[in-house]
């Protein structure tokens, strides 16, 4: 059986990156965390203190080197051979990676990387444009979603379990906000590709999506 490229998007809080790593590992791909590429970019920028500039910003992308090293259960995340694995999940770079994320020459710099990682198959990538943008010609296409109020529980019950102070309210703001955010950039906003599997999730446990997605890939090889 060829091995197949994978393309999985929807909006924030979904699930996409906790579940592709969960197929990728089932089934022997590769996982592509698109999301920790343009978080590992925020990050990059933040580090600096400078003040936000797309031209500076643009350059620190083309520049870096992103890599993933899978271990065990851990997607572990480097750029320029520095694990930032958890450091990309800081409150500051959540807060500032949308409109980092839709800089032009940023988004081209990472889907030129994207692309190189996807080439030879055998590869699932989650984000916002995978098929639409990234692989259009992906052989299977998912957009994954669920309601915000039920990304906004998923995401309450991961933080609190982690021991930070949460609003359940204010969460379902900020993931409304990010929605917004994602489907109005100019460059390659959220949307569903026209030959993408719309699954909502939001009455599905993780081991039923799992499942699903494993069967669809299975379909297409």
């Amino acid at each position: 059986m060829r091995k197949i490229v994978v393309a999985i998007d929807g909006p924030a809080g979904a699930g996409k990156s906790t579940i592709a790593k969960l197929v990728a590992g089932e089934i022997g791909y590769a996982y592509i965390d698109t999301g920790a590429m343009y978080r590992s970019v925020t990050w990059k920028w933040l580090q600096t203190g400078k003040e936000f500039s797309e031209e500076f910003i643009s350059e620190l992308a083309n520049t870096m080197v992103i890599e993933f090293r899978p271990e065990a259960n851990v997607n572990r995340v480097f750029v320029d051979g520095q694990e930032v694995t958890s450091a990309i999940r800081s409150a500051e770079v959540t807060a500032n990676v949308s409109r980092v994320a839709a800089i032009g020459p940023v988004r081209e710099a990472m889907v030129a990387q994207q692309r190189r990682m996807g080439d030879v198959g055998g590869v699932l990538m989650d984000g916002r444009d995978i098929g639409t943008v990234v692989f259009p010609n992906a052989e299977l296409k998912v957009f994954l979603t669920a309601t915000v109020e039920e990304r906004a529980m998923r995401r309450y019950k991961e933080l609190v379990a982690k021991g930070e102070k949460v609003e359940l309210e204010q969460l379902k703001e900020d993931i409304a906000l990010r929605d917004k955010q994602d489907s109005e950039r100019a460059i390659s906003p959220l949307r569903q590709a026209e030959d993408a599997l719309y699954l909502d999730t939001s009455d599905m446990s993780i081991e039923q999506v799992v499942a699903k997605l494993k069967e669809l890939v299975q379909e297409r090889e």
